[in-house]
């Protein structure tokens, strides 16, 4: 493979332009008997599988009907998921999502096509990477794939990333602590619920994964 193919294909893979840094590096390794090159950090862009796994394991693509269409169901913290009665808001359909696209809320009889989820998830996963990234900041080259892989699943469960207690002492490089913190947000409507205490476990082990 040529020079030109080989960096075109690393770009594609990517999605984004090689760093000048990094283009000299696969040079220096492509020169004959060149010696090891050091690993270079990745700064994370989006969110890994393993955090792709996490948020589907959580989520669900709840209420498939028999016609492989998704139907919207009530927030599992909601009067009407809990006691059967009164208000089921925020609606709830596919891996999530709380808005219809131009319709604004989701509601009771929003119906989607499983093409419909699966494209919503894929947008707004990139939406959530972005908001990480921008509260990271100058600390984003130092934050691990699964770091930020749990970072981006607390924030499309919690929208805080912003606020979180967590996102300052992960930026202070303080992994511990900020590990420990994701299971205070384990409340919704005021109550702890066990659905996200679960999912919190899930994101603290992944983040202390990539904290080592």
């Amino acid at each position: 493979m040529s020079g030109k193919r080989l960096f075109d294909t690393i770009r594609r893979l990517l999605g984004r332009p090689l760093r000048q840094s990094e283009v000299d590096t696969i040079n220096a390794a492509l020169k004959p008997d060149a010696p090891t090159a050091p690993e270079l950090p990745i700064t994370p862009e989006t969110i890994g599988e393993a955090g792709l796994s996490l948020i589907q394991a959580f989520e669900g693509c709840h209420r498939k009907l028999p016609n492989g269409l998704v139907a919207a169901y009530p927030d599992p913290a909601s009067p009407l998921a809990r006691t059967g009665k009164g208000s089921g808001e925020p609606w709830t359909i596919g891996w999530g999502a709380t808005r219809d696209g131009l319709h604004g809320f989701v509601k009771p009889t929003t119906i989607w096509t499983q093409k419909q989820c699966d494209e919503r998830l894929e947008a707004d996963l990139v939406k959530y990477a972005d908001d990480v990234k921008a509260a990271l900041g100058d600390a984003l080259p130092a934050t691990s794939q699964s770091q930020f892989d749990a970072l981006v699943s607390f924030h499309y469960n919690t929208g805080a990333i912003a606020r979180a207690t967590l996102t300052r002492l992960h930026k202070a490089g303080l992994y511990a602590e900020a590990a420990v913190e994701f299971g205070r947000w384990n409340r919704a409507g005021g109550r702890v619920l066990a659905g996200l205490t679960r999912r919190r476990a899930a994101e603290a082990k992944l983040y202390r994964e990539g904290s080592r």
